[in-house]
């Protein structure tokens, strides 16, 4: 489970900024939107919420750049064009095997190193005191080295830098360091990422057609996005051919170009809806909304399922709100133990401490001049702005309270189209 990302000096963070899944426990409010394990108290679910070009992207993209990272597929590390500096900085934390982790990097990207790497274990009391053992510290700025094995320790100083040491070195003659890479890569794998503006639906087909059980799953996922289907289902070659008899199939591509990317379009002709016992195919007949709900399930039931972290870009994209409201309600639901979902979002509904998320579980992005902001709605207390888990959080939304709230001046250019 992931418990917080720090990120300096990365894209448009030309300044420190945190995000947390580390639950209040003062707060006691909705106790199942809280995992526990291995003494810390995770949140299921965040959302981020902001105007359009204020970091919510690419808060998603720092996520799939750590991933990158601790999975060695050639990262995208973009320094602020505007600090005049090329070190970004990244710290993650995360609980994996019933352990806690700490993972702080430096990467110099005008020279494609890696000059900071500490990879450290926290251990929590029944007290609640948090005691930090670092397994590997290299630091190639401060001349500083540190390992589990001392033998590894003269090795690291001569090592190339242009990865993580896990990846650099044969961990099996390092046995702490085999443990780091195979808790990095466990974490790491478990992430999932979608645009939804851009959604894959590979993996639903592949669900489709190898699993009875995740079939039906997807099906009654995708009949709640659309309460005219009957069913949703693979069908088989003589049922599409059926279908299709005399169909120009050439022309029976998605409109839209995600979908048509994402598999063969012989592959999707086979993904069929069922509207009062009529099977159709779904690329022609279905809404954006439903296929991207279609293409959605099967990274949601694979999340619920293993435990996954899902992070999911404008998650209300094409998505009737309520259906939005449904997906995190999912992730929040006692019956779900370790899985997370992280979205980003611009429907300002999402503003619900009293049937949906405590008050630490809702993130607000906002940029001015000087810089881009991360920040939630714990940070705002009841007495500077009178913000309790009952308030009514839109209307204040609206009047700014929170800040991150884009003011567009849109006259001018109505009158410049209207005057030329």
């Amino acid at each position: 489970m992931l418990l917080y990302l720090k990120l300096n000096n990365y894209t448009i963070y030309n300044q420190e900024v945190e995000f947390s899944m580390l639950a209040n426990m003062h707060y006691s409010r909705f106790p199942s939107n809280v995992a526990s394990e291995a003494g810390v108290n995770a949140l299921k679910t965040a959302v981020l919420l902001g105007p359009n070009n204020t970091g919510k992207t690419n808060f998603v993209r720092a996520i799939a750049m750590m991933k990158a990272i601790m999975l060695n597929q050639s990262p995208s590390i973009i320094p602020n064009i505007f600090s005049g500096s090329a070190i970004v900085e990244a710290s993650i934390s995360f609980l994996e095997s019933g352990k806690e982790y700490v993972l702080d990097i430096r990467y110099d990207a005008e020279h494609g190193e890696y000059v900071y790497e500490r990879f450290a274990e926290v251990h929590r009391d029944k007290y609640k005191n948090v005691r930090t053992h670092v397994l590997l510290l290299r630091d190639i700025q401060g001349k500083e080295f540190m390992a589990e094995d001392e033998s590894l320790v003269s090795v690291m100083k001569v090592a190339a830098r242009n990865n993580l040491l896990i990846y650099l070195l044969d961990t099996e003659s390092f046995p702490a360091l085999h443990e780091i890479r195979e808790a990095v890569i466990a974490f790491a794998s478990k992430i999932d990422i979608v645009d939804m503006n851009n959604i894959p639906i590979r993996k639903t087909i592949d669900m489709l057609k190898l699993s009875d059980e995740d079939s039906q799953r997807i099906a009654k996922f995708v009949l709640n996005a659309d309460l005219s289907l009957d069913d949703f289902r693979y069908a088989g070659d003589d049922e599409v051919r059926i279908m299709f008899q005399g169909v120009n199939t050439e022309k029976s591509a998605p409109q839209e170009n995600a979908l048509q990317q994402a598999a063969p379009l012989a592959e999707m002709l086979h993904l069929v809806s069922v509207y009062q016992g009529v099977p159709v195919p779904s690329i022609l007949f279905d809404s954006t909304g439903t296929k991207k709900m279609a293409a959605l399930a099967s990274y949601v039931i694979s999340a619920l399922k293993e435990g996954r972290i899902l992070v999911v870009d404008e998650l209300d994209n094409s998505l009737h709100f309520r259906l939005t409201r449904a997906i995190i309600s999912l992730f929040n639901n006692e019956l779900n133990e370790n899985a997370q979902l992280i979205v980003t979002a611009h429907d300002f509904s999402l503003l619900d401490c009293n049937s949906l998320f405590r008050k630490e579980q809702i993130w607000f992005t906002h940029k001015d001049k000087e810089r881009a902001y991360l920040y939630s709605l714990s940070e705002f207390t009841a007495s500077e702005s009178k913000t309790r888990g009952t308030s009514d959080l839109v209307a204040k939304y609206r009047a700014g309270v929170f800040g991150a709230l884009p003011e567009p001046d849109l006259f001018d250019t109505l009158l410049e189209v209207s005057q030329s």
